[in-house]
Order: structure tokens, then C-alpha cells, then sequence
């Protein structure tokens, strides 16, 4: 089974790397990462791994990282002595952890499943447990892992209808890997039930919410908004739309629902943030084409300009969308107007903001039930159903905040999914 996977992978990887040779030549991505990934790390990275036990936890991007740092924060209360080492596998979630996660001993970058470069690295970290946040399954790590002693947790598990579909399909080859986990801490009963589907027994699956609305909660402080009101030049009393996480083809719809929301009110500003910040340019260029000559990008006030009368700002760097939910009077959250599952709708809801989004939400269909129940949460079809929306609520302010508050409190109640992830973690490392 193991050796049909690595074929597998060799053949996908011939075919990977010319794509990824040419975008860092051309764009210099992956330039950070690959050598890392491939196992080439200076020994002083893991001299600097000091402490017991040695907890090892995997989050793969930007959104992992979120709900990683209360579960860390959380495991150094109870370990102080700990090792916690965190990897990531992009680089934008790297820059992210490396701001956000305080808790963690060491940072390193997540290896490429060939069976030598994870033999490498985890010979050198010496995991006593690995954890992995969300759902990211790498045949060959998981093998090793166990081969080397290490106890292995899911934390914030979360199977998404796309990935769900594709493990129940090759359900012969998921299964051996998944039961090799010794636990696995899910966010809603929808996941533990594709896990017991794809063969996990249903005893080693606990449902134990969602980390992100610690993480989240504790950071939706006033002093966040005020400095983003500095550095984007705006007061408590400007309106503002932020259309955030948004895909190709949303911004259009974005745009054409701003122009018509200026004819009503002239004075609105528009934050849009693409899902993937290396596609700022061409949000720019599209801002400009659509016939909005005033705008300009975060990577330039960063570097120094001062944003004055420019109406619309392009969000092209990460880490900046939770702060700039502050700010909001609504919210659009993208990759929901095209098929893509929707985007995490927690983080303007921490700031009580009401969030409109479209039908595509398969992938936070909890979080989208709950702001739904609050009024927090909208779903529209297309622009027009959005401005309308918008309209409705801007004519009426008390409703808008009273539906907003409702929606942090959701948020606020939900806590406490952090420490119940520690406490699992620690109880295997006691084992």
C-alpha cells in the first residue's frame, strides 16, 4: 500500500515541480520553504528544541495556525517546560505563527512526505507526541511517527465535504492511515460521523468544538481597531464595507454592489481582501478597470504612504483580515459567491459585526447555523440579493448592532474548546 502511495507521489511530483520552479523564479515563492521542506535545516534550528516532553504540532496554513495558538497558549499554562515545536507548510502560515504563536519553543517548516526527508526530521525533533490541527493526512509522517514511538492527536478536526468525498473514496487506503491516530478531537458531529464512515471507530473520535473562538475572542480588543483607524486614516464614524477572504470572480460582484451602495451613501470606503494575497495586483487592476481611480494597496501604506481621500484599499499582504473586520460597518465573507465552501465567518463575528455571504458555505455549515440562528448571518444568492441586504440594515442602525451583538456572543459562549484540547493532549503524553 505504502509503496503504490509513494509511486503515486513520485508521479505527482514530476509533474509538481516544474510549476513550482517557475514560480519561484518568477514570483520567488517557495524560495523560503522548499529547502526546509526537503529536510536541509542547520542544526542549531533543533539545538534550540530544549525542554520536556517534546510536543510537536503541525498546522498547515494561515486558518490552522488560528486555532493552534489558544491550544498552545493553553499547554504552556499546564507544560511551562515543555518543547512545542510548530511547523507549517506555507509560508504565509509560518509568518503567522511566528506572530501569533508566543507558547512555541521553535518554528520549522512541515517536510515533503518522501520517506527519507521524514525519517530526517522527526529523528531530530524527537517527538514524544505529534499533533496535527484540522485534518491534514500524510501517509508516510503518520507511519514514521508510529515506527519512532510518538503518540499521535488530532486537534480541531474538521473534515470538509470536498476532503470527505475524496477519503471515503480511497476509504481501503484512509482508513489503515487514520487508525494509526491515537485520538482525534473533532469540531462538530458532521466530522466525527465521516470519520466513523471512512472506518475510525467512533470511540476514538471525540466532538469538542472549535478552537478558533478562543483564539479569536481574546483578540477582538478595542486597542486592534484603534490601531487599524491610525494606520488606514479612518474614524469610528466612516462607513465601511469589508468584503474579506474573497475569489476570483467575488470582486466583481463586490464592486458593482459598492458603486450602487455609493449613489446612497457617498461616503462609504471599500476593504477588499483577497484569499490569497499574492492575487493583489490583479484585484488592483480590476478595481481600476471597473472605473475607481481612487485606491490603493496595504503594501503601500506599509511602505509609507498615507492613505487620504482614496475610497477603496486592497488588502495584498496576510495577517491583516481579522483586524480589518474591526472596522467594519458589514461584511461580505467571499469564497461563497463561487463554489468554494465558504470562508471563516467567525472572525467578523468576534467583532460583532453581521456577516452576508453566499450559498456555497459547505464547509462552515455549524458556524453559518449558529450567526443564522443570532441574525448574525445572511446568506445571499447574488450582488443584487447583497445590496439589498446591505441597504436594509444600514437604514436601520439599532438592528444592525443589535444583530451583531448577538453574533459576539455567540462567539464568547462558544469558548472553551482550547483547554478541552489540552487536557486530551496531555492526557495521551501521560500514557
Amino acid at each position: 500500500m505504502y509503496l503504490l502511495y509513494d509511486i503515486l507521489l513520485f508521479m505527482a511530483a514530476l509533474f509538481a515541480l516544474p510549476y513550482y520552479a517557475v514560480k519561484m523564479v518568477l514570483t520567488g515563492k517557495y524560495r523560503k520553504s522548499l529547502g526546509p521542506k526537503l529536510g536541509l535545516v542547520g542544526p542549531t534550528v533543533f539545538e534550540k528544541m530544549e525542554g520536556k516532553p517534546r510536543i510537536w504540532i503541525h498546522a498547515v496554513s494561515v486558518g490552522e495556525v488560528t486555532a493552534a495558538e489558544p491550544i498552545v497558549a493553553s499547554l504552556r499554562t499546564h507544560l511551562p517546560e515543555a518543547c512545542i515545536v510548530i511547523s507549517t507548510s506555507t509560508e504565509t502560515g509560518q509568518d503567522m505563527a511566528r506572530q501569533i504563536v508566543t507558547g512555541a519553543t521553535s518554528f520549522i517548516y512541515y517536510p515533503l512526505d518522501i520517506p527519507f526527508v521524514v525519517k530526517k526530521v522527526i529523528t531530530r525533533v524527537r517527538p514524544d507526541i505529534f499533533i496535527l490541527t484540522e485534518t491534514e493526512l500524510w501517509p508516510n509522517f503518520i507511519r514514521v511517527c508510529k515506527e519512532k514511538g510518538a503518540k499521535i492527536t488530532m486537534v480541531n478536526g474538521r473534515i470538509s465535504r470536498h476532503s470527505y468525498q475524496k477519503y471515503a473514496m480511497t476509504r481501503f487506503f484512509w482508513k489503515s492511515i487514520l487508525n494509526l491516530i491515537d485520538g482525534m478531537g473533532v469540531i462538530s458531529e458532521i466530522d466525527a460521523q465521516r470519520l466513523e464512515n471512512i472506518g475510525v471507530a467512533r470511540s476514538m473520535v471525540r466532538v469538542m468544538g472549535n478552537a478558533k473562538y478562543d483564539s479569536l475572542a481574546a483578540t477582538a480588543s478595542p486597542s486592534v481597531r484603534e490601531e487599524m483607524e491610525r494606520r488606514l486614516n479612518l474614524t469610528k464614524t466612516d462607513k465601511v464595507f469589508v468584503a474579506g477572504s474573497t475569489h476570483d470572480g467575488e470582486e466583481k460582484i463586490v464592486l458593482n454592489v459598492y458603486r450602487r451602495l455609493l449613489e446612497i451613501y457617498p461616503d462609504f470606503k471599500l476593504i477588499i481582501v483577497p484569499r490569497h494575497p499574492e492575487r493583489g495586483h490583479a484585484v488592483l487592476s480590476l478595481v481600476k478597470e471597473t472605473g475607481f481611480a481612487d485606491c490603493m494597496t496595504m503594501t503601500e501604506i506599509n511602505d509609507g504612504r498615507h492613505r487620504t481621500d482614496e475610497r477603496i484599499i486592497v488588502i495584498d499582504v496576510i495577517g491583516e483580515l481579522f483586524k480589518v473586520y474591526s472596522l467594519a460597518s458589514v461584511v461580505f465573507c467571499g469564497g461563497s459567491l463561487v463554489p468554494k465552501g465558504g470562508q471563516n465567518i467567525l472572525e467578523p463575528a468576534a467583532w460583532g459585526k453581521v456577516i452576508f455571504y453566499g450559498p456555497s458555505m459547505e464547509d462552515f455549515t455549524d458556524e453559518k447555523e449558529l450567526l443564522e440562528k443570532a441574525e448574525a448571518g445572511i446568506t445571499v444568492k447574488d450582488g443584487e440579493e447583497l445590496l439589498d441586504g446591505i441597504l436594509k440594515l444600514m437604514s436601520d442602525p439599532d438592528a444592525l448592532a443589535r444583530k451583531g451583538e448577538k453574533g459576539r456572543k455567540i462567539v464568547i459562549a462558544n469558548m472553551g474548546a482550547a483547554e478541552r484540547y489540552a487536557e486530551m493532549v496531555m492526557s495521551y503524553i501521560k500514557r
